[in-house]
């Protein structure tokens, strides 16, 4: 059988206050003429379906409206969604689809294994493979290890309950499953050595524990479909233990990286091959200069930019990247009118200091020495550390009567 498997999606997300849903259209467009062109009998969506916990409506409109054509175009596929830590289980509904939101527990307190398995059907209708549903966890969502295993796992009962919970379905589907059929997992969680897209993603810390080892993952699961982080990539060098990243760049650090789903075929109750699909950019990002220069430098890359005339939700997102060694008031206004006649978005200004940081005071404080510190002592610091030098006794003095005001 053929899965798809996707994650990460954000619907609703902005970048730098600019609204995607033109982007993230696009994306369901194409994925749904891929489910149909690839002859998917599967997709599998590992959380994070939206940006916040509480979408907008137009975000839980484009959800609700790809599933509804996805069942319409593909009535035979099978589609899985677990929940992820952005996400609220009560906002995924179910239009044909598995939804897996939450653990449930029974009136004697245990988890209830069933609702985390997912039979998936083959072309021919048969089950060609159980799905270990597992959405993000928290601390009250594992089970509690047995008093055997506590002693060893004492220092993280959150990741033992973890592996148990995986144990447990993983024993529940092997038990289920005849010759043939394949045991495919889901999770939305930080793998160790998970590498993690910068300025886009949200750390997951659960009492100072987070990672998870790939050994959670028993040797008869097929696949892992994981997602949370946003950069695809394989986990412990494993070919079938697998995130697929987002479909979006979900900041300027993802400007040269290529989004993708990634499609898997099983056979034999293995996964014969993993496949890069890879998504198209709907929405060009620029960062001008490619690299920090100084000001002069970066107004005159911006005069060069030539760009054919787009609608505006389609123009390029703009990140101009400027070198200076002292505050500039005038920023944003020369930068607004270097671009006034280009066809683009200005997203972001990203300021670099030009000194190396030689000279600023980088000693670690004491919690009594940062209780001594006055609101002019950490702007103080903070000047030195951003301009390698002192700062201009005008600006301390009107810091003093910004704060006066504030008062």
């Amino acid at each position: 059988m053929r899965l798809l498997h996707t994650s990460d999606w954000h619907l609703g997300q902005t970048l730098h206050n600019y609204e995607r849903t033109y982007e993230h259209q696009r994306f369901l467009d194409w994925l749904l003429d891929t489910i149909v062109a690839e002859q998917a009998d599967a997709l599998l969506i590992a959380g994070d379906i939206f940006d916040t916990a509480n979408p907008s409506a137009g975000a839980q409109k484009q959800l609700y409206r790809f599933l509804q054509q996805a069942r319409a175009r593909a009535p035979q596929l099978d589609i899985v969604v677990i929940a992820g830590n952005h996400d609220s289980p009560g906002r995924l509904e179910a239009h044909g689809t598995s939804v897996i939101g939450h653990v449930v527990r029974g009136p004697d307190g245990d988890i209830d294994l069933e609702r985390h398995l997912v039979a998936l059907h083959g072309k021919d209708g048969a089950v060609a493979a159980w799905c270990l549903a597992i959405p993000f966890l928290r601390p009250g969502d594992v089970p509690r290890l047995p008093a055997a295993e506590e002693g060893a796992a004492a220092l993280d009962p959150y990741l033992g309950g973890i592996a148990l919970l995986y144990r447990q379905a993983c024993a529940l589907a092997a038990a289920r499953r005849q010759d043939g059929q394949a045991i495919v997992a889901m999770g939305h969680c930080h793998m160790v050595d998970g590498t993690a897209s910068l300025e886009s993603e949200r750390r997951i810390v659960i009492g100072g524990s987070e990672a998870l080892p790939a050994a959670i993952f028993e040797p008869a699961i097929a696949y892992a479909a994981l997602g949370h982080l946003h950069l695809a990539q394989r986990v412990g060098q494993k070919e079938h233990l697998r995130y697929c990243g987002s479909p979006l760049p979900l900041s300027f650090a993802e400007v040269g990286y290529q989004h993708q789903v990634l499609r898997i075929d099983l056979a034999g109750g293995a996964a014969q091959s993993v496949t890069p699909l890879m998504v198209p950019r709907a929405v060009e990002l620029l960062r001008v200069p490619a690299r920090p220069a100084p000001l002069e430098e970066a107004l005159a890359a911006l005069a060069a930019l030539d760009l054919p005339e787009r609608p505006l939700h389609e123009q390029p997102f703009l990140e101009v990247r400027v070198l200076l060694d002292a505050p500039e008031p005038g920023l944003r206004g020369r930068i607004e009118a270097a671009i006034e006649s280009k066809h683009v978005r200005l997203a972001k200004i990203e300021p670099t200091r030009k000194h190396d940081g030689a000279g600023s005071d980088t000693s670690a404080m004491s919690l009594d020495q940062l209780a001594q510190l006055q609101p002019d002592d950490i702007f103080k610091r903070l000047y030195l550390q951003k301009y390698g030098d002192d700062a201009p006794a005008d600006q301390v003095s009107a810091f003093a009567e910004l704060m006066l005001g504030g008062a």
